[in-house]
């Protein structure tokens, strides 16, 4: 979304369109399943930060699905041959320029086509550093993958977007709807409770004779992957909002914003901390200990429950 949108004439940062959306987040969900286990979600999924975005810029984004792939992929070529860089919704899977080892079935990940050279589609993925080429073949198959989160070929643009940005009005509003997922959410796996909550599964998993050996280390490695193998993971997403409170302190002038993003950094490291711990047990380089993992997580929640504190407590000081 801040590639497309700077591309449309509204400079925005990748952090200050994160931050905007109201896009971080932790949610542990058990009833959607990736290859067998839940979903585990570091920041709010990517149909909601564009739709945060557009409703808080005043952005018209045009979305299209379709029924049929040739279709799909004809209407993406008509739009690139109007100059226009095109958002898709995909299946990692089916992408050729990912390695072997990072491509699994997960069909919400997003990209920008900005253009095409014979046969091949110019990708920026935000996966990687520079961009990539994928033919049309894969690239259909990665748009209209079946499953769980099938995009059925999702492609969006933005048609219409503003000249300039009211940080003064849209950042505390922002941070607000924020703080809300993070400590309001009923459900007891989503926002900080839902960190905790993780911390109290891994370690009744390991009580469980029959998961403790296979699916204990399984799992874990799957949250590792999930945290930091997928997009920029949980750790990289705090510090991507970490970021965009550092961006807002300058604009607006801000103490509270720049030490509320010095804890929100030191609430990555730690989310690292843990990534490292967790990877080095399921590997079976360090002996299997979900206390100590449940520790690491709590102080994970204690970390950003310190964070929304004190971004409540700036937020309130704005309305009046």
């Amino acid at each position: 979304m801040s590639a497309m949108l700077t591309h449309q004439g509204l400079p925005l940062s990748e952090p200050m369109a994160f931050g905007l959306a109201s896009a971080l987040g932790f949610a542990l969900i058990p009833f959607v399943k990736l290859s067998g286990l839940p979903l585990i979600a570091y920041r709010m999924p990517p149909r909601a930060i564009i739709n945060g975005l557009q409703k808080t810029l005043g952005v018209h984004m045009r979305r299209q699905t379709f029924r049929n792939a040739a279709k799909g992929m004809a209407a993406l070529d008509a739009e690139l041959d109007r100059g226009r860089v095109v958002g898709l919704q995909t299946s990692v899977f089916w992408l050729p320029y990912f390695p072997e080892g990072m491509r699994f079935h997960f069909n919400a990940h997003n990209l920008l086509v900005y253009g095409r050279d014979g046969d091949d589609y110019l990708i920026s993925d935000p996966v990687f550093e520079q961009p990539v080429r994928c033919d049309r073949a894969a690239l259909q198959k990665a748009r209209f993958a079946k499953g769980a989160l099938a995009a059925k070929g999702l492609m969006y643009l933005a048609d219409r977007v503003p000249d300039s940005i009211d940080h003064a009005r849209l950042v505390p509003a922002a941070i607000q709807r924020n703080l809300r997922t993070m400590t309001g959410a009923p459900l007891p796996f989503i926002g900080i409770r839902g960190i905790r909550h993780m911390g109290a599964q891994l370690r009744k998993l390991e009580r469980d004779r029959a998961k403790r050996e296979q699916y204990l280390p399984l799992y874990l490695g799957h949250i590792v992957r999930m945290q930091e193998e997928i997009g920029t993971g949980g750790a990289g997403f705090r510090f991507i909002y970490g970021a965009f409170l550092r961006e807002s302190a300058k604009v607006l002038v801000s103490d509270e914003l720049k030490e509320a993003a010095r804890l929100m950094t030191d609430a990555g490291d730690h989310w690292r901390l843990f990534a490292l711990r967790a990877s080095k047990m399921c590997k079976g380089r360090e002996a299997m200990d979900t206390a100590v993992l449940e520790e690491i997580l709590h102080g994970c929640a204690d970390r950003e429950a310190a964070v929304w504190e004190r971004l409540q407590a700036w937020s309130r000081s704005q309305r009046q």
